[in-house]
């Protein structure tokens, strides 16, 4: 049976995400693939817990996938995987030591005294489901003829706040993406660490990027990036993933972002206004304080200029704290709408479900999630919703 058994399936997506928590499988794969292959561990950063954290939802997300006997979504993840992992300087043989490894482990984790669910069945799907999965990533790699990753320079560093900078810069060679993907990114700070970033302009024929960037506690990169970058700075970006998108003909359109989550509408909105005509565009800019709007008088002026878009901003807090005055003023000429008090699931919600328009969400999990149950709780529809998978 294999790939056809959804009970042998079940088991190998339920090896990955386990009922008491962290799996030992996936630190136990690592260790065996390491030994195995000692070349790979230079391509992952000293701390592993990240990583293993992402590749055990992917996997657990591929075998759910394969379970339901749907294979176009995750065949073409695995391809934009492989494609990815080329920034990495994977090799052929690596992909062969990846599959080995894995194998191993799930044989031993699930045929452990305590488990005893390595079958002969649960073989037959492990055997197939790990040659799809190897197989598709590296044949994706071998295919693709455009770069593994694309150079350049920061030009421009702009601190705007006490956590939040503006960075631009220009690549050696343009980078193709549609407003709204996102990019992989490395910075010289943070060696063989990479964050995913969503360029806030649309792509650019001369190479021009613009990132804006939010420090987080604990977050190596991102505190790297508002705190240490500099111009002359050489980035890494790998090639644009995501499925963000307006449908120009799909009604009126509702954004929420909450502070850097701004980012990726922003270049869907700068998008829009090389069009004479769009849908009718509402955005809810949300911060903790109204000094953290930053792009406010940037999106001023293009509402002026577009008559189909209205922002709204949206502060937790009435007041700025003291620390403000070491920043620039983000307070737009008179015109923009009504600054808000409140929580932007609360605010937006507040005028009703917006069950009518395209929904984006885009910032930090819990807002996006805050978010997204309130809207449907109105009477959104959810298959009307959409928002940055890493979000989920």
């Amino acid at each position: 049976m294999g790939l056809e058994d959804r009970d042998a399936l079940r088991v190998l997506r339920d090896a990955f995400a386990p009922p008491e928590g962290p799996s030992e499988l996936v630190r136990q794969f690592y260790i065996n693939w390491f030994a195995l292959d000692f070349s790979v561990r230079d391509l992952f950063p000293p701390e592993m817990d990240r990583q293993r954290a992402a590749f055990a939802h992917a996997l657990h997300w591929v075998y759910g996938e394969l379970v339901e006997q749907r294979a176009e979504e995750p065949v073409a993840f695995l391809a934009q995987l492989g494609r990815d992992h080329r920034k990495y300087g994977v090799l052929p043989t690596q992909y062969d030591t990846l599959r080995r490894a894995l194998y191993q482990t799930l044989r031993g984790y699930l045929g452990h005294a305590s488990r005893r669910t390595w079958t002969d069945t649960v073989e037959r799907a492990a055997d197939q489901s790990l040659n799809l999965i190897t197989g598709v990533m590296s044949g994706a790699a071998d295919a693709e003829q455009g770069p593994a990753w694309w150079n350049g320079t920061v030009v421009e560093h702009a601190r705007v706040s006490r956590d939040l900078a503006v960075v631009r810069l220009r690549l050696d060679q343009p980078l193709d993406y549609h407003p709204g993907q996102y990019v992989n990114v490395h910075v010289p700070q943070c060696p063989r660490r990479w964050r995913y970033l969503s360029p806030a302009i649309p792509a650019d024929p001369d190479g021009r990027i613009e990132f804006h960037v939010r420090g987080v506690p604990g977050g190596l990169v991102s505190n790297a990036i508002v705190n240490e970058t500099r111009p002359g700075d050489r980035w890494r970006l790998s090639s644009p993933h995501g499925d963000f998108h307006v449908d120009r003909d799909g009604g009126d359109v509702l954004m929420v972002a909450g502070s850097t989550g701004l980012a990726p509408l922003r270049a869907l909105i700068l998008d829009l206004s090389r069009f004479a005509e769009n849908p009718r565009v509402h955005l809810f800019f949300g911060a903790r304080y109204s000094c953290e709007l930053y792009d406010l008088p940037m999106l001023w002026q293009i509402a002026a200029h577009n008559p189909w878009l209205s922002v709204s901003p949206v502060s937790e807090y009435p007041r700025d704290p003291s620390w403000a005055a070491d920043y620039p003023d983000v307070s737009p000429p008179r015109g923009l709408h009504v600054r808000q008090t409140g929580r932007l699931a609360d605010v937006v919600t507040k005028y009703g479900g917006w069950s009518d328009r395209q929904i984006l969400i885009c910032g930090g999990p819990h807002m996006v999630r805050a978010t997204k149950a309130a809207l449907i709780a109105k009477g959104a529809p959810p298959q009307r919703i959409q928002h940055d998978p890493l979000s989920q």
